[in-house]
């Protein structure tokens, strides 16, 4: 495709196509494909996160979903899991999100929901992008999509929330500093700890438009590790600028990524005969989250990097559970997409549930070093890997050396010049020469 990737469309602000002028005919042309499917006059709804730049996306989407006979339904600033819930709740045939992520202001984004707040199917985005290129045409005057604000959108979202939880969940007793990253969650995850009970210590909860991720949040959770220790609270929990994905630390100040948060979720659930089938990593799961999981007889399966493709993958085999290491976590029988909120309520359910700590609950998944390094390449990562024998030869030298107890990805990046060489193994020093060598191959044979 053009213009859609991995998670949408997504680029630096006013550099093509994140413009006002293409953002305009987007809504149009998403407005013309989706009233195409729908039998009755529709509705979309669209959320965005707390980048400046949301205020001139938002006027233009708006502008071209009601040119092409579209209703729409503001809800201002929300998670983007929040747009996927709010789209089915509300009826609407798709849901809209301007965000990009964990970028910082300087970036933005569009991305859509279906009407059963799933990502958009491949085949409508197609259309979309095939109808970007015929002109702009109008419905006529009567026909014209009415724009509304949903004003008790937070407080749908917040109780949805809570409703993730086990009836009866109470969080009294844990202190809980809450880093907004100064994005969509800033208004909800503090509201729906504390609803719960629980001493909610909110930090970088105050956005200005420029701040969004700035040093803080799930890419920059050293801030919140020293709050956590500062505060002597029970854990702590960081989401990113649109708060689908999340990280914690425990009350020493070290950090639970995503591989442990499957890890604390699954083994709870194995123990509660609810876990439903297996869990879904994907290649760059660490070695040690596979391990722990074979050692407990837990199945675990391994999908492309991107959480497209872990909920893709759970769908085709029935499971539930699945996720990142970067913090998107899918919890299907709780929410159609990754929620942090709903991820970080479930691990606190346990701790709460168990009286036991998050560093206890985690210590039974042995972590590999990993280091990875990028190695710049001339063209298309993807084509210029094929058919290189040296290339394979380093790779079975490495796995020999790591003799089963580590892991060799090589991965082309999708979205730059450069192959990922990442190993992982017991002993780290052996991981950094045994990385440096092979990406010394990759540099040579492909340079």
């Amino acid at each position: 495709m053009r213009y859609f990737g991995t998670d949408g469309i997504r680029g630096r602000v006013g550099d093509p196509p994140i413009t006002a002028e293409f953002i305009l005919k987007l809504g149009w042309a998403a407005g013309r494909v989706l009233a195409e499917q729908a039998d009755e006059p529709a509705s979309v709804v669209i959320g965005k996160d707390t980048r400046i730049s949301g205020y001139l996306f938002e006027s233009a989407l708006e502008a071209g979903f009601s040119a092409a006979g579209i209703d729409i339904k503001l809800l201002g600033p929300m998670p983007t899991p929040a747009v996927a819930h709010l789209t089915r709740s509300l009826g609407a045939v798709a849901g809209v999100v301007i965000s990009a992520s964990h970028n910082p202001y300087e970036d933005n984004g569009i991305k859509f929901f279906s009407s059963q707040g799933e990502k958009l199917p491949d085949e409508l985005q197609l259309q979309i992008e095939q109808r970007l290129d015929l002109p702009m045409e109008m419905v006529q005057p009567h026909r014209l999509g009415k724009a509304s604000r949903i004003e008790d959108a937070i407080g749908r979202y917040i109780e949805y929330c809570k409703g993730t939880v086990a009836y009866g969940t109470r969080l009294e007793g844990l202190k809980i500093v809450v880093d907004c990253a100064n994005g969509a969650t800033y208004r909800i995850a503090p509201e729906v700890f504390k609803e719960l009970g629980a001493e909610v210590i909110a930090i970088h909860h105050r956005p200005d438009g420029l701040n969004i991720n700035q040093d803080c949040g799930s890419t920059h959770p050293d801030s919140l590790s020293e709050r956590v220790k500062a505060e002597h609270a029970d854990l702590g929990v960081a989401f990113d600028g649109d708060g689908d994905r999340v990280v914690l630390v425990d009350h020493k100040g070290q950090l639970v990524d995503g591989d442990q948060i499957l890890f604390v979720l699954a083994n709870d659930r194995r123990a509660n005969d609810c876990l439903q089938g297996g869990v879904v990593g994907t290649v760059m799961s660490n070695f040690g989250l596979e391990e722990a999981f074979r050692e407990r007889d837990i199945l675990f399966e391994r999908s492309q990097v991107g959480d497209r493709h872990v909920h893709q993958l759970l769908r085709e085999r029935n499971w539930v559970l699945g996720g990142e290491a970067s913090g998107h976590i899918l919890c299907l029988d709780r929410a159609t997409t990754g929620c942090g909120i709903v991820s970080a309520l479930q691990v606190i359910e346990v701790v709460a549930r168990t009286r036991q700590s998050l560093a206890g609950l985690a210590e039974g998944m042995l972590k590999y070093p990993q280091v990875m390094i990028n190695v710049p390449v001339r063209g298309n990562a993807r084509e210029v890997m094929n058919g290189h024998g040296e290339i394979d030869l380093a790779v079975r030298e490495a796995e020999s050396e790591l003799n089963g107890q580590g892991r060799v990805i090589l991965r082309p990046s999708g979205t730059e010049p450069v192959v990922r060489v990442t190993v992982e193994g017991r002993e780290s020093s052996r991981v950094q020469v045994l990385a440096e060598q092979l990406a010394d191959a990759v540099r040579e044979a492909l340079n």
